[in-house]
């Protein structure tokens, strides 16, 4: 298993948000987690990357542990993350943005070809090179955010709700996207709450209600369950 997460649980303040969830995604494969606003999939994500310390569980990746290291040092084991929002830098230009992506590297012939990557799936990233991201729309924003994600070289690469807020033309784009980069070795988890197209896309999925999984599977499964249906996919 390349993330395996046990008994995770996450308070804010006395509040328990997370409620010893556990899960696993293994190597190349795209997982997701589903479920209601405030069911707790952002805070794991978060969790994940070192922005929150949770106070019980383990997250292991490749075998090590997680918890307790600096987001830094996260991200050097090879983990990014696709913050919701597409949040960028909105003061810098595409390529400084892009460029704080790579700051903890020295492999500078991956670099280059990780450029070219961004640029083969976001081609408008090289057109408005120069261009301030405050002035792009939603659907380029979040595009930067995935190319800036993904000039930290990644073996993992977490993605937090990247359908919000955008035009459903620019929704299967991104989704396409997704697709793509786990093709070319990424290993995906998804969090997202068009659970339909997440179910679609990943072969594995974890549906969490007020800070537990209460259903987990093959995501064909999932969508073949009158439940999941009902709650999640709209009947």
């Amino acid at each position: 298993m390349l993330l395996d997460i046990q008994d995770l649980r996450i308070r804010y303040g006395k509040i328990e948000v997370v409620k010893g969830v556990s899960l696993g995604v293994k190597d190349r494969d795209i997982v997701t987690l589903i479920g209601a606003n405030g069911a707790g999939k952002s805070t794991v994500l978060r969790t994940i990357s070192g922005l929150i310390t949770p106070h019980a569980g383990t997250i292991k990746f490749k075998n090590k542990h997680l918890v307790g290291l600096k987001t830094t040092q996260i991200v050097k084991s090879g983990i990014a993350q696709v913050p919701e929002g597409g949040r960028v830098f909105s003061k810098l230009t595409v390529e400084e943005n892009l460029r704080t992506g790579t700051y903890l590297r020295k492999d500078k012939e991956k670099v280059r070809l990780d450029y070219e990557r961004v640029y083969r799936h976001f081609p408008v990233l090289l057109k408005r090179g120069k261009q301030k991201a405050s002035t792009m729309s939603g659907g380029e924003r979040q595009m930067l955010a995935f190319g800036r994600a993904l000039m930290n070289g990644p073996r993992l690469l977490t993605c937090d709700e990247p359908s919000l807020g955008l035009a459903p033309l620019m929704v299967k784009t991104i989704f396409e996207i997704i697709r793509a980069i786990n093709e070319e070795g990424v290993t995906i988890l998804l969090v997202e709450q068009n659970a339909r197209m997440a179910l679609e896309i990943a072969s594995r999925a974890y549906v969490l209600e007020t800070g537990k999984v209460v259903v987990e599977g093959d995501s064909r499964d999932l969508m073949d369950s009158q439940e999941v249906r009902k709650s999640y996919l709209g009947g």
